[in-house]
């Protein structure tokens, strides 16, 4: 079985605690102007981009990944009574010990993808399926995987009533993939794993790019680019982040 949850980088955890504490202050009943709070979000992404440069080789997201941030609308995708904090740049719970990601890790993962209209994206981890809403807007296909079986079928039919219809959602192990909407142009996984799943690199297209967290699962993770060659795989690492594990087999369950 696979388990997410949103992964944070180290050096930004310390401003999401302070976020969190300080949520407690805000009023009972309090309402939010979409459009300012979405500029300020897409200002604090810009931020977090330019303080994690060091580690990322990037001062700027694609302008193409901001538009798509800014054509989701996340408080669609948070639990009735969230709405208020979908705007902030943090994961918040979705239930099933499950969140709804980070926008920033959202956009930089999606950023590293590098993805054009043409593509068919394999996600493993839906989650409520914002990361997945993201995608939509710059691929051609995006296949989805989530373990929990509750939470895949909430978010199917909210992508439905959102018309995000190149969307497709599966409940299952991420592990084994979607062998039969393979070969896949860009796959992106949303938990820890001490090495790449061998399922997952086999329905990647040659020339194609998987962005997964790799890594122990207490400490020394980094969000990895894997770029599938003629000759092998290339691997970058790119920043350092906490993800839950990857959690499943590579094997098909006995019938």
């Amino acid at each position: 079985m696979q388990t997410r949850i949103q992964g944070i980088p180290h050096r930004l955890s310390l401003r999401w605690l302070i976020v969190m504490l300080l949520m407690s202050a805000v009023p009972a009943g309090a309402k939010v102007d979409t459009e300012e709070a979405m500029q300020s979000l897409i200002d604090e992404i810009r931020q977090d981009t330019r303080e994690t440069r060091h580690y990322t080789g990037r001062d700027h997201l694609s302008a193409a990944v901001l538009d798509a941030m800014q054509r989701v609308d996340r408080a669609q995708f948070v639990p009735p009574g969230s709405e208020l904090y979908a705007w902030e740049n943090r994961p918040l719970p979705i239930g099933y010990g499950q969140t709804i990601s980070q926008p920033f890790i959202v956009a930089l993962m999606t950023d590293l993808l590098d993805l054009a209209p043409t593509h068919r994206v394999l996600e493993i981890g839906t989650g409520s399926a914002y990361q997945a809403a993201v995608l939509s807007q710059l691929a051609a296909e995006v296949y989805t995987i989530e373990i929990v079986p509750e939470l895949a079928t909430s978010a199917a039919a909210r992508l439905e009533r959102l018309g995000y219809d190149n969307v497709h959602v599966r409940s299952g192990d991420g592990r084994l993939g979607w062998p039969e909407a393979a070969p896949f142009d860009r796959i992106i996984v949303t938990a820890v794993g001490d090495d790449i799943p061998p399922r997952l690199l086999e329905q990647l297209a040659v020339g194609g790019r998987m962005v997964m967290p790799i890594g122990p699962r207490y400490g020394g993770q980094n969000l990895t680019v894997i770029d599938k060659t003629a000759d092998g795989i290339d691997t970058t690492q790119v920043l350092p982040v906490q993800f839950v594990p990857l959690t499943g087999s590579d094997e098909e369950p006995d019938r």
